[in-house]
């Protein structure tokens, strides 16, 4: 009997801020942080600003750049084990809620053509984990940070997934698991992932950045809009209800905007 070809694996890799979830997941928690003792009110105010910027422009590489020496200074001596838990305790709360529907549609289509999923995401391990594992993906990559013997981070990183990072981390997940890149998928929101979109044969933009909208529409690669919010147990129809979720989360985010903002200024005033 002639031998039976195993067949081709192929996955689906998925960007994490503003591709699964509707703004950066790690700012995301910058209130919750603060209600535990780890970020004082001056570090919330450049938090709420740093989302607001993120949302209305998006990712560069100067941006990012700043937020990861800020973030590495900021959380130089917190405890790993102690922050772990909080993002466990409170993701639904503060990640659920503003998970695309869009993006949940797409990860099960794409399961349900045999393709692995994978969150490939700049944002901490800490935070990048427990959303794989609600999302049952099969595997993800993110940013680790280094600890010292006692399990404190010491504001150096083992591993940062970004830029030129990310599709050396997505050519090992693929040596591991065998799987052939030139017909997986990419989906992403920055420019600043066009060397993970690049490393598939199927790049997509989803919410596109200005420069992203201009690579993608040059190489003549898809682009996609995700708007419709919705919780992993929640996995409603279209309805008007989902506007008026999305509508009550931008204005949440607003008025913690204009909340801190103004009590940090007039913290310095007195």
């Amino acid at each position: 009997m002639p031998e039976i070809e195993n067949p081709i694996q192929t996955a689906a890799f998925f960007d994490l801020d503003k591709t699964i979830i509707a703004k950066s997941s790690m700012l995301a928690f910058s209130k919750t942080l603060r209600k535990n003792g780890l970020l004082n009110r001056r570090a919330l105010v450049h938090a709420a600003y740093g989302q607001a910027v993120f949302q209305l422009v998006g990712a560069n590489e100067n941006k990012m750049e700043k937020i990861r020496k800020v973030a590495l200074d900021i959380t130089k001596g917190w405890n790993h084990d102690y922050v772990k838990n909080i993002v466990d305790e409170t993701l639904h709360d503060v990640v659920v809620p503003i998970i695309y529907s869009d993006a949940l549609e797409l990860i099960e289509q794409h399961k349900s053509e045999g393709r692995m999923i994978f969150i490939v995401s700049s944002a901490p391990s800490e935070v990048v984990e427990p959303i794989a594992k609600h999302l049952k993906a099969d595997d993800y990559i993110a940013t680790v940070s280094r600890l010292d013997e006692n399990g404190n981070y010491t504001g150096e990183l083992e591993f940062y997934s970004y830029g030129s990072y990310k599709p050396q981390a997505v050519n090992r997940l693929a040596s591991k698991y065998e799987i052939d890149l030139n017909n997986s998928y990419a989906y992403s929101d920055s420019i600043t992932d066009v060397p993970l979109l690049e490393c598939v044969g199927n790049p997509v933009a989803v919410n596109p950045d200005r420069d992203l909208v201009r690579y993608a529409k040059e190489q003549k690669w898809p682009i996609m809009q995700f708007t419709r919010e919705v919780t992993l147990w929640e996995r409603l129809p279209v309805s008007a209800l989902q506007d008026n979720r999305v509508r009550a989360a931008l204005t949440a985010v607003i008025i913690l905007l204009g909340v801190t903002i103004f009590f940090g200024f007039r913290s310095k005033k007195h």
